[in-house]
């Protein structure tokens, strides 16, 4: 005989019974979140195929890790390192009302960045400068950007930036960008780079010189000019050039007498461009002595030139500096370039606190392929979604200021880099 009430009774028992073991079941599931760093983006999804009659509904604690939760999802960017303990309140659609709640442990990692002490320099120094200096502004037809980003080593000891740049327009429609890295071990060195930059955009800011520069460039681009017109035109560019280096020097020297220091406690290395759009194309005069890259890249990337001796390899990874009185020998002419081109995309400058993480390798800076994965980096490609807009420039300087913050393992050197586009 069937017993309707004993039935229905057995049934729920049932019913309840098979919810609480899928409540139990997801609450014994080993559920280890994915860990997170400070300051990148994370997400994680909860795989939730194996609990169909399972909701969760939200996350205790979520909100200190910076976190959100949405759609069985947690995403978002968090700031601080730490272990969290959070708390996923959950329910069963067959006993909606009884909330429970399933603990799991998130562990943030630290940003690697924050792991270094940014100490400001004193302001006191008598060679004091800012740790970091950006700008932007015309060059010719074109436009510039440049920042200086004093080194995560040098920022951790309170030591200031050694690099420094200058960016000028001249007379006769002319224009210069100098960089220089300052040597870390020359105790004044942040105030070579400062002089070298400073003189050698001083040297040319002449009409008288400039003058010279256009008339001798004139012969040699003016194809009725005889060859030996155009030879002794070329030399004497150089000559002009020459003489802007060893201005430079001579700066240094003096410099080096008024603070009672040795030439030598000045070390830096010096590049330049020295630009101007003629009838027959742009001029690009440049000079390099050290370690530092000057780069003129084509539309499309379809050509690549490095304008400079780069001192590397031959001197055994030792660099050669501006102070250096022996660079003044006959192999100077070899520092110069004198480049004729109709149009470029980019004319590019840096020190190897960018060449040496983005580059690495000499032979690269020619390479047409390690200049698009360069530019794809400024473009945003990178871990930190740091993104450099040359169409809509409006605050590029400080983009690119971001951008230069870069992680880099082992390479964390002052960052100067300009870029004429």
């Amino acid at each position: 005989m069937k017993i309707p009430g004993f039935y229905f009774g057995a049934k729920k028992t049932m019913e309840k019974s098979v919810v609480h073991k899928e409540k139990e079941d997801f609450k014994e599931i080993h559920w280890v979140l994915k860990n997170a760093h400070s300051h990148k983006f994370y997400e994680f999804s909860f795989d939730m195929d194996d609990f169909p009659n399972i909701r969760i509904r939200k996350i205790i604690n979520l909100e200190e890790t910076g976190l959100r939760f949405e759609d069985n999802k947690i995403s978002g960017i968090p700031a601080v390192s730490n272990v969290y303990h959070l708390g996923i309140e959950f329910y069963h659609t067959g006993d909606e009302k009884n909330i429970e709640i399933k603990n799991v442990d998130l562990f943030v990692n630290a940003d690697p960045k924050d792991l270094w002490k940014n100490i400001p320099g004193d302001p006191g120094d008598i060679f004091y400068k800012p740790d970091d200096i950006s700008y932007q502004g015309k060059f010719l037809d074109k436009k510039i950007v440049v920042t200086s980003k004093r080194g995560r080593s040098h920022a951790h000891e309170g030591k200031f930036r050694e690099d420094d740049f200058a960016v000028n327009e001249l007379p006769a429609d002319w224009c210069i960008v100098s960089v220089s890295d300052g040597a870390g071990s020359a105790k004044a060195a942040r105030e070579g780079s400062r002089v070298a930059t400073a003189s050698v955009n001083g040297f040319f800011n002449s009409s008288e010189v400039l003058a010279e520069l256009d008339n001798n460039i004139n012969i040699i681009y003016t194809p009725e000019d005889s060859t030996k017109d155009k030879d002794e035109a070329c030399r004497n560019v150089i000559r002009t050039l020459y003489e802007g280096v060893l201005f430079v020097h001579t700066a240094l020297d003096k410099t080096a007498i008024d603070h009672d220091l040795s030439i030598s406690d000045l070390h830096a290395t010096l590049i330049f461009a020295l630009v101007k759009k003629f009838s027959f194309g742009y001029i690009i005069l440049s000079f390099g002595v050290g370690d530092c890259p000057v780069n003129l890249i084509s539309t499309g990337f379809s050509e690549v030139q490095l304008l400079n001796r780069m001192d590397v390899g031959e001197f055994s990874g030792g660099t050669r500096f501006i102070t250096m009185k022996d660079i003044f020998n006959d192999q100077m002419a070899a520092r110069f370039s004198i480049t004729c081109v109709n149009d470029f995309a980019y004319l590019v400058l840096m020190t190897d606190g960018i060449y040496d993480p983005k580059f690495s390798t000499e032979n690269k800076l020619e390479d047409k392929e390690s200049w698009r994965t360069f530019f794809n980096d400024l473009a945003g490609h990178n871990d930190d979604s740091a993104k450099v807009d040359f169409i809509n420039d409006t605050g590029i300087d400080a983009q690119l200021s971001l951008w230069a913050d870069f992680w880099s393992r082992g390479n964390h050197d002052d960052r100067t880099l300009a870029i004429i586009y």
